[in-house]
């Protein structure tokens, strides 16, 4: 019967309530006179009549004016109450003021005052047992929530859960004594303690945190005990998104990638992130890409004065292009923004660019990166990550780049791959040309490389891989049972690329720390238990998401580092370390170079693994089957 209302067409269900406001009109001139008489009234006496024509008469266009027809009784609320008794209020002053002058026979003045009483009860009545109708009808929907936290965030949401037919509020939790015990809006509140014993009872099925004030360490603890009960934990929208309009708080959201990670980024220090950045012309290569876009993103928001948007991808350089120019529109920001699409493997179009743009600052992040395909491209990729990054050298050093920071991966760290390998190379590069800066009438470009593990959310990263793994009803896919890997977040990683190169004096190798690595497979496993979902396993056979180990793919290993030497120094930041490192003099790595370049050109592959060999002495590669 609802969904049959609710398909009524618009013009419909708004004639059938001005006709009930119509006969409850009526009916409160009926009742008026019949208590004020105290006989049932029949109207027959004088121009007793003309008061049942006034009633609808009156109250019709003062109704429509104050847009009571306006409303959708599903969605309306406490404001819709107070316009109603503002509407029957004017309804009834201009009522009783028409009785007091007309003074017609046969109607009391007091029907004046009854009247607009019995009629303001009837309205309001009817609009709040059509708004309770309609969302008793929730009682039915598919998902049944508690909502962690009973704070403001909390009971914004309940409000807004009311015309969302797709959630019924079963429970509040908090962590506040005086809460508990309590109730909002007729929901309960309970303490943290009692909640298995609550989504049992209550069979919820989503928990939702509403703590936007609360710490990161309290957040994780929260998760961490919400982790073995059968519910599907999600988020509100971060306080941005419901500001701009974007989402509403019934968009409920999956946790952030920071919940995933478990441990609190360090806060920036602004004086770092602008330092070689503000006021000036700045170039990010592989601007579409996920490290090079949120590199993008805050040097546009730290005040460069044009931002050299450089990337081979005419799509991805158009979307990080739209992107920024919302951002600078929005922000009222004046960075001029310039896409530039070319590749790094050009050099002398690189070169051109360099001398015609003159950057200041130069932040290197074109590269190919995944693993398997660059495994299998091997020329393209040490064109592309070696080639790319010595092409860039030296066009910085033509146009008089001040600052060269190049984006490294922990993968160059005794590498099994290709792509980890062409990594090393490129360090070795900025390594050799920057011991030369001492030489007389040397170049005076610093160059310095931030080295670091896999982002979260990154393109190629396992969280959206795990994310559409589930939601597809599974399997989900890890390589290996003891595969670990180090995570950032993208906004912390590029952050610290940012401050890492401010602190650059040339030469230097910074490496992040990005605190302990995670097991991929617990980071499965808690993905599956966060989504309110069960492993399933040969001693748990119910249940509903499996985990299918495909072996390590070609190039990879089971943990990765972040040092190839021991007696790395901390520096002025807590996240960021300066480490000592091997590399060639540039004599012996430019002929090496030339040797690797002609054995490219000429697809040689086992002279690229052998020259690959030498050139990083710690490129090796493991066996790939499972134990």
């Amino acid at each position: 019967m609802l969904n049959n209302v609710l398909e009524w067409p618009r013009p419909v269900k708004r004639l059938v309530v001005v006709a009930l406001d119509i006969a409850m009109g009526l009916f409160a001139m009926w009742l008026a006179f019949t208590l004020r008489l105290d006989v049932l009234h029949w109207p027959d006496e004088g121009m007793q009549w003309l008061a049942y024509v006034l009633a609808p008469a009156l109250a019709f266009p003062i109704f429509v004016n104050l847009g009571l027809y306006r409303a959708i009784f599903r969605y309306t609320g406490i404001t819709a109450l107070i316009t109603t008794g503002k509407a029957v209020a004017i309804y009834g002053a201009l009522l009783f003021a028409i009785l007091m002058l007309g003074k017609w026979t046969g109607i009391p003045r007091s029907v004046g005052i009854l009247q607009p009483v019995i009629f303001l009860l009837l309205v309001g009545a009817s609009r709040s047992l059509g708004w309770l109708w309609l969302a008793g009808q929730n009682t039915k929907a598919p998902h049944r929530l508690l909502i962690y936290g009973a704070g403001s965030a909390g009971a914004q949401t309940a409000a807004g859960l009311v015309s969302a037919r797709n959630y019924v509020l079963e429970a509040f939790a908090d962590d506040d004594r005086a809460k508990v015990g309590r109730s909002i809006n007729g929901v309960r509140v309970y303490a943290p303690i009692a909640l298995a014993e609550v989504v049992r009872r209550l069979r919820i099925t989503d928990v939702l945190l509403a703590l936007p004030s609360v710490s990161r360490q309290r957040r994780n603890q929260i998760i961490q005990n919400l982790r073995d009960l059968p519910v599907r934990i999600r988020t509100i929208p971060g306080l941005t998104d419901l500001a701009s309009g974007r989402v509403t708080v019934t968009d409920f959201q999956d946790l952030d990638l920071e919940d995933l990670l478990g441990r609190d980024p360090v806060a920036p220090d602004p004086a770092l992130l602008g330092r070689h950045i503000r006021g000036q012309v700045v170039m990010v290569t592989g601007a579409g890409g996920s490290i090079g876009s949120e590199l993008c993103r805050q040097i546009t928001r730290q005040g460069a004065a044009r931002l050299l948007l450089v990337d081979h991808s005419e799509f991805a350089l158009y979307s990080i292009h739209q992107e920024l120019q919302s951002i600078v529109q929005q922000e009222a920001l004046a960075c001029e923004l310039v896409p530039l699409l070319a590749s790094v493997a050009h050099a002398q179009h690189m070169l051109d660019l360099c001398r015609a743009q003159r950057p200041r600052t130069i932040y290197h992040a074109a590269a190919y990166k995944h693993v398997p395909m660059v495994e299998a491209n091997a020329g393209e990729g040490i064109r592309n990550n070696a080639f790319g990054t010595l092409h860039m050298v030296r066009a910085a050093i033509a146009g008089g780049v001040e600052n060269f920071v190049l984006v490294s991966t922990d993968k160059a760290v005794r590498p099994t791959n290709v792509m980890g390998a062409s990594k090393r190379v490129a360090e070795l590069v900025l390594q050799a040309v920057a011991s030369c800066a001492s030489q007389p009438g040397a170049v005076q470009t610093r160059f310095s490389m931030v080295r670091f593990g896999n982002v979260l959310g990154s393109s190629g990263s396992v969280i959206p891989l795990f994310r559409a793994q589930i939601a597809a009803g599974g399997p989900i896919t890890v390589t290996h049972p003891e595969v670990m890997r180090y995570f950032m977040t993208i906004p912390e990683a590029a952050q610290l690329v940012l401050q890492a190169g401010a602190m650059a004096q040339g030469g230097e190798v910074f490496v992040l720390d990005m605190g302990e690595p995670i097991p991929i497979l617990d980071l499965a496993q808690r993905m599956v238990a966060l989504s309110g979902l069960s492993v399933k396993a040969p001693d748990h056979p119910e249940g509903d998401i499996e985990i299918v180990f495909t072996g390590l793919r070609p190039g990879e290993k089971l943990y990765e580092e972040l040092l190839i030497g021991d007696g790395a120094q901390p520096t002025a930041h807590p996240r960021i370390l300066r480490a000592h490192e091997e590399y060639l003099a540039w004599d012996v790595l430019q002929g090496r170079l030339q040797a690797l370049e002609q054995a490219i050109h000429q697809g040689d592959i086992a002279t690229m693994m052998s020259l690959l060999h030498e050139l990083v002495p710690g490129f090796h590669q493991e066996p790939q089957a499972l134990p």
